[in-house]
């Protein structure tokens, strides 16, 4: 019976060890996996929440490294904006004065080969002309080809060739009111035009025209945004009537003319400029006439004015208009190439000629002056043969070359002292460079 009752409670002991097994165990067991679980999403938000923080703190930082690169960049634009307000601007203009082919100076331009050329006559101030903004030449006598026979004074021609040699030396503008534009009649002139409307369509030709169209054309030329005017005229053409087709052919001073072209020049362009051919050959003193037109010219609204004509050098002066306008007027600025075939007291006065030089500056608020002018000394070296004949700036002339200038054999005053004296006297005060 004992026996009987331990296998009882041996039984029941094992049901109650199996049944834990099957109730008790996975229910712990899920228990405990739950906690591993929960444990591990603590770890992963805490992971999580750590890489959160980083994000933000990058974001953060990115949104301060924006900020500054925006601040940077309105800084960037503000300073361009106040850049663009304040920028200022500059043109510098040349001019050269009278381009007088007389027959040796024709002659020098005759290669061995029969060809033709010029650049000697410039060679010396290319560097110069070339880095001008605006050049200018007062191209004395027409160019109407070998064709038709070279010829010096009176009635002067020229050969295409020399306008070549212009444009290769640097100039942008060729002025060719003068007395001498009609020597050789309607050809001449008509040739002249077909060789530079043919050739250098892009080099600007004032004061003869082949229509009225173009003599009411005002010339505007603009650099570095400044819009200049540049105006030509002459006072007469050696008492040649012009064609009878075409009375327009030359720029004449004539002031009511001149009142219509300046008032265009005015209203479209930030600078105006007269270049007159005038005054009294050979005389250092500009006379009542020049006075009188530069002060008309400063009332229209003129406000530079570089004269030719005297073959010879005058003062450079501001002139002022009853209405407080002014202009910086160049009376005459010379020769800048010649080979007279006189002899006698003024000869000598001849070879001496100038560059113009106008410093244009245009302010951030718009406004236009002369912000500097000046004048460089020149030198015409007579010497015969082929491609002799030159010009100097005087700051590279010297006495040796002075001796060797063949105007000693027409006017003996001449030396490398008389032409800086003379420059001297005439230019007063003037920057001479």
């Amino acid at each position: 019976m004992k026996n009987k009752f331990v296998k009882i409670i041996g039984v029941i002991v094992f049901l109650v060890i199996f049944l834990g097994t099957i109730f008790i165990l996975p229910d712990s067991l899920n228990k405990s996996s739950e906690n591993n679980s929960d444990n591990n999403k603590v770890l992963e938000n805490q992971e999580s929440s750590s890489d959160i923080g980083d994000i933000n703190s990058d974001n953060e930082k990115q949104d301060t490294n924006k900020s500054n690169i925006n601040d940077e960049q309105e800084s960037n634009v503000e300073e361009v904006i106040k850049d663009e307000e304040n920028k200022e601007s500059f043109v510098t203009l040349k001019m050269v004065g009278d381009v007088l082919l007389h027959t040796p100076v024709s002659d020098s331009g005759k290669m061995s080969d029969g060809s033709y050329n010029y650049d000697h006559l410039f060679k010396n101030v290319k560097e110069d002309i070339s880095s001008a903004d605006i050049a200018l030449v007062n191209q004395e006598v027409i160019l109407g080809g070998t064709e038709m026979g070279l010829s010096g004074y009176p009635a002067f021609n020229g050969a295409y060739e020399v306008g070549d040699s212009i444009v290769n030396a640097g100039f942008d503008v060729v002025l060719h009111a003068t007395n001498h534009a009609i020597d050789r009649g309607k050809n001449g002139l008509i040739n002249c035009l077909d060789f530079w409307e043919s050739k250098y369509p892009d080099i600007a030709i004032l004061g003869i025209n082949r229509t009225k169209e173009q003599q009411d054309t005002v010339f505007i030329i603009e650099k570095n945004g400044i819009k200049i005017a540049i105006l030509n005229y002459t006072y007469g053409t050696n008492g040649i009537a012009m064609p009878d087709d075409m009375p327009f052919a030359v720029n004449l001073i004539d002031k009511n003319k001149i009142a219509r072209d300046i008032e265009i020049a005015e209203a479209n362009a930030d600078i105006t400029i007269v270049c007159p051919h005038w005054g009294i050959e050979y005389t250092h003193t500009e006379n009542s006439n020049q006075t009188e037109l530069a002060t008309y010219f400063a009332e229209l609204g003129a406000d530079v004015i570089i004269g030719t004509h005297p073959h010879v050098i005058q003062p450079v002066k501001w002139v002022e208009a009853s209405n407080g306008n002014k202009a910086l007027v160049y009376y005459s600025i010379g020769n800048f190439i010649n080979c007279t075939s006189e002899y006698g007291n003024t000869v000598a006065d001849r070879m001496v000629g100038a560059i113009a030089n106008v410093t244009i500056k245009k302010a951030s608020d718009g406004s236009v002056i002369i912000s500097d002018y000046s004048v460089t000394p020149l030198v015409t070296q007579m010497l015969f043969g082929t491609a002799e004949i030159t010009t100097y700036k005087l700051e590279d002339y010297n006495q040796e070359l002075a001796s060797k200038n063949e105007v000693i054999t027409r006017d003996e005053r001449f030396s490398y002292d008389f032409c800086v004296n003379l420059c001297n006297e005439v230019f007063g005060d003037v920057k001479q460079e």
